[in-house]
Parts: C-alpha cells; structure tokens; sequence
C-alpha cells in the first residue's frame, strides 16, 4: 500500500507520479514492440463466491457461478469488454501485505456502502485523503472520495502494483502491452496499454521486497505462438501448458506472477 507523503496520484486523483525531482525521470512514450494484450485481473480467495459477492455489490457488477467453486465478476457496462474480474478458490491462507491492489472512486463522500457489504477500514484519511480498506478475504485496497472532473466514474480507475523499482516495471509491462509511460523513480504509470480496462496502471516503490505469491494477478492474451518473446523479454517460466491448464503462468521481472493465453482461433 502507497506510504504516506511518497507521492500523489495522476492529476493529484490516485496514486501515480505526481510533479517531484527525478533522478530518470521520463515523459510519454510509445513503445515499440507489442507481445501480448491485458486480458483479465484474478483474484484467489479462501471463499471466492463470496469474495465475487462482495466485489460484484461494491462495482454493481453480476457473478457467474462456474461450478467448480469459482466465479466470475462481470462490468454490466465499461469501456471494454476484457474488465471481467476471475476470483478462484486456493488452499493457502493470504499471508503478507496485498503487492497488488485495486484503486476505487467512491459514489458518496464516504466509503459507508463498501463497510456494509463487508470491507473493513485499515486506515482512515489522513496526509493522504483517501481511505485503505480490506475486503472479506483480507485484500487491501483504496477508496477515494468522488471527484467532478470530467470522466471521474465511480468505480475502479486503477491498478496499484508494488515494485522495488518503479520505472523499470512500467516501461516493460508497456513494451509488453503497449502503452505510454511517464513517471519517475518515485513512482510511474501506464495509460492506454492493449486491452487494459482501468485508466491508469500503475507502478509504486516500496521498501520491501516480494516474499510470497501474489493474490491478485492478471492476465494476459499473446499476439503470437508461443511465451518466447516474453521469455527474450525477461520473463521466467514457472509453469509449462498441460495437465489442467492450456496457458503458461510466468513471472515479470521482479516475480509478479502472471498467465499468457495463446492467441484466441476463429470458432
């Protein structure tokens, strides 16, 4: 979770760069090479039917129960059709601080509907004005109050990822998915990536170092056959396809875990 006083959000709204000296600091850019297309967030939970509830209540979003103790949580309007939120049941209890998290604009001024349907409040307000909560199974994430500028929608407007450095994470997942990038050592930020549903992607530095698997990852669609490119890329192998499973879960640089779906075929 963002430290107090680090850094403020994109237009002063979230949790990307905002105006500081940088020692690399850089400005938009267009990456060069596109090996793959964000495609969904995942979540794993000790109770993912009602995780999913809790998450389709503060979204106002539907759940599909797939049979299988899973879920999904479908977006009944968005600007894409990939913002579909998988939550998949795991035998490991959440151990550590949440490394990847949700950002959410609240309707009202406080976050009184999100602690009726089951969050907790983590911290309040304070020299950053936005509330840190936890859902059901534990996760971290961010409330902020609304705002009236234009296109500032209740709802989720980004994704936080923890790293050890900021800027070198936001400009690989951009020559991964495409995108801009802007940003600096204390803090960078993706807009526009392929297929990325949220407004901003963003990168924040923290002190410590990633110890255990991640809660929430993504997930996403390659361009072409095969994980090669994002293995000459710096990605790592953790898992080949078979058995269960017809993708390849990988790690980024810095042990973010993530599956890469082959391309989707015509029928």
């Amino acid at each position: 979770m963002l430290r107090p006083g680090l850094y403020r959000g994109p237009a002063g709204g979230g949790h990307g760069p905002g105006p500081r000296p940088a020692s690399r600091a850089v400005g938009w850019h267009d990456p060069v090479v596109t090996i793959a297309r964000f495609k969904d967030l995942c979540m794993d939970a000790s109770d993912a039917l009602q995780l999913a509830g809790f998450w389709a209540q503060v979204l106002g979003a539907q759940v599909t129960d797939l049979g299988d103790r899973s879920a999904r949580i479908d977006m009944r309007q968005g600007p894409a059709a990939n913002d579909s939120i998988w939550v998949d049941p795991v035998p490991e209890p959440r151990t550590g601080k949440t490394r990847v998290h949700l950002d959410v604009r609240l309707a009202q001024p406080d976050p009184a509907p999100l602690l009726a349907a089951g969050a907790t409040v983590v911290r309040d307000p304070g020299a950053d004005p936005w509330w840190v909560l936890a859902d059901p199974d534990g996760n971290e994430f961010c409330a902020f109050p609304p705002r009236a500028e234009a296109g500032s929608q209740p709802g989720v407007f980004e994704l936080v990822v923890d790293c050890a450095d900021a800027l070198a994470q936001a400009r690989w997942w951009a020559r991964i998915v495409g995108g801009r990038v802007a940003g600096d050592d204390g803090g960078s930020y993706v807009v526009d990536a392929a297929g990325f549903p949220w407004r901003y992607w963003v990168f924040q530095p923290v002190p410590e170092p990633k110890t255990v698997k991640n809660r929430v990852h993504w997930d996403v669609d390659l361009t072409g056959d095969g994980c090669a490119a994002l293995v000459d890329a710096g990605a790592r192998v953790l898992r080949q396809p078979g058995g269960d499973i017809s993708w390849w879960v990988l790690a980024d640089p810095e042990g973010n875990e993530f599956c890469a779906f082959p391309p989707r075929r015509p029928g």
